[in-house]
């Protein structure tokens, strides 16, 4: 999949060392909790993903993005899809906020997931992350009166783009 500045690169465990360091600022997990992970701790991370759920109903996606411009990555977008919906998040490293490119990354996504025949798209999201609600809203997502763990439940039904 692809934005107008990114593409979405399906995740392979050898994104590892790359993503190492794209992840390495101990600020982007202020409201998700843990600490930036090593090479081989994504490694291992990325061959549990990349082998699935082990539910046949529950499928994990997950894409690297990649700042087409400089063939560089910037963040992942993940999506773990059970029936028609799709629970979503996006992480963009620190030296690239602040350009759009999670919007774009999570607009590119959510349009995808609707084209693959996703009827709703969910993310949760820390109330004081002003950044990721910006994010969710660009990408057509709404606030919900629901809540898990402490995170607000936005969700949205998306339409397939036409081409």
């Amino acid at each position: 999949m692809a934005g107008a500045r990114t593409d979405l690169e399906p995740l392979r465990t050898a994104h590892a060392e790359e993503m190492a360091g794209v992840l390495a600022d101990p600020a982007l997990h202020r409201f998700i909790g843990g600490a930036p992970a090593t090479p081989e701790e994504l490694r291992a991370r990325y061959a549990r993903m990349t082998a699935g759920s082990g539910d046949p109903a529950v499928h994990w996606l997950n894409w690297v993005v990649r700042l087409r411009a400089e063939h560089r990555a910037v963040g992942t977008v993940q999506a773990t899809v059970d029936g028609g919906t799709a629970e979503i998040a996006w992480v963009v490293g620190t030296p690239w906020q602040g350009r759009g490119l999670a919007t774009e990354a999570a607009r590119t996504l959510v349009a995808g997931l609707a084209a693959h025949g996703v009827r709703r798209v969910v993310a949760h999201i820390h109330p004081d992350h002003t950044a990721s609600a910006a994010v969710a809203r660009a990408a057509g997502l709404a606030p919900t009166d629901g809540r898990q763990d402490g995170e607000v439940r936005w969700s949205a039904e998306p339409t397939p783009r036409k081409p």
